[in-house]
């Protein structure tokens, strides 16, 4: 599984936006937020978008 900034723009994204995302998460972590995650997850992986 990935993260909510992993999903959100990978390398598109400067540190400190990461970090957002990042405590987004934790304030707001719920299992439908998963579960769009892990939707996402799978839609960056095949279509490799912000990766380096």
């Amino acid at each position: 599984m990935s993260g909510l900034w992993q999903v959100s723009g990978r390398s598109n994204l400067t540190w400190e936006e990461s970090i957002r995302f990042d405590l987004y998460y934790v304030e707001n972590w719920s299992l439908m937020g998963d579960l769009v995650i892990l939707i996402k997850t799978f839609k960056a992986v095949f279509a490799s978008t912000g990766a380096i």
